[in-house]
């Protein structure tokens, strides 16, 4: 029996306090950048998703620092080229927002499987990086609030 991926999935913008964004170039896909991004895995809640899919994809271990969830969902048509994975009825996936602060900028451990390049960029140029428009007003939401605290 296959098993298809839940279209329910988390997007970790992982971000300094000087908003420097961390982002991963896609093994498969070169030239496409984003956040951490995973789909949930059985039962488990958006925040556990999201502390696995960060430990999966960076090695960093989230439950050291603040992950916070900004409460907002995104649904999107999923890419046809991706739509082999899921359930042949499913077309859209939703998506929960999750930042994760880091003190400072960090060495990666890439999943080889999954991304091919990693990079710290600041938040305004690694929102125009990302190939995902939920990645990007994501960023962006984050540096527009962060300049207003």
């Amino acid at each position: 029996m296959t098993t298809f991926k839940q279209p329910h999935s988390v997007l970790v913008v992982i971000h300094t306090r000087a908003l420097d964004v961390l982002l991963l170039e896609r093994a498969r896909h070169p030239g496409l950048w984003q956040s951490v991004t995973g789909s949930r895995e059985g039962d488990e809640a958006p925040a556990v998703t999201a502390h696995r899919e960060a430990l999966e994809e960076t090695g960093i271990d989230s439950t050291l620092y603040l992950l916070h969830d900004w409460h907002i969902e995104n649904t999107y048509e999923i890419f046809a080229t991706w739509r082999h994975r899921y359930a042949p009825d499913v077309t859209h996936n939703n998506e929960r927002v999750f930042s994760l602060e880091l003190p400072g900028r960090i060495d990666i451990t890439l999943a080889p499987e999954e991304h091919r390049d990693w990079c710290w960029l600041p938040w305004q140029e690694a929102a125009e990086r990302c190939f995902s428009w939920s990645n990007r007003d994501a960023i962006r939401l984050l540096g527009a609030n962060t300049r207003r605290s």
